[in-house]
């Protein structure tokens, strides 16, 4: 694969990954409200605290893959976070659209951020590749 491919498949990836997170974690912050969110995060046996430790990890987490910083960080840190929402949907079986939703969306995007790991950032981002901030 040529440089400019995987730069590229890097900032197509961020791109995706970056909405997705921020989509999801405006969603906790403005729809459910912060409080909401707590309350969910307790209903599922979490701490209360980790509702909010979601919105400020997938806002910020969503705008640093967009920019290209700390990529490969937050991917890691995505990566965790939905193996545990895999887990945690597991009961619901495997379509996302079943009730309660099913595993196959976090697995999807568990995978997807693996993937922007192993790439990194690429040379379309705000700071040059192969910077210790990529």
């Amino acid at each position: 694969m040529k440089p400019y491919q995987t730069d590229i498949a890097s900032l197509l990836l961020r791109i995706a990954l970056g909405v997705m997170f921020l989509a999801h974690g405006l969603t906790k912050l403005l729809v459910f409200t912060p409080n909401g969110t707590a309350q969910y995060f307790e209903s599922l046996g979490l701490p209360g605290f980790v509702g909010y430790l979601t919105i400020a990890f997938e806002i910020g987490g969503g705008v640093l893959l967009l920019l290209g910083v700390l990529t490969r960080m937050i991917s890691s840190l995505a990566v965790i976070q939905m193996i545990v929402i895999s887990f945690i949907h597991s009961v619901n079986g495997w379509s996302f659209s079943n009730a309660g939703g099913g595993w196959e969306y976090p697995a999807f995007m568990a995978l997807s951020a693996f993937s922007l790991a192993l790439l990194g950032s690429g040379r379309f981002s705000v700071l040059f590749k192969g910077t210790k901030y990529e």
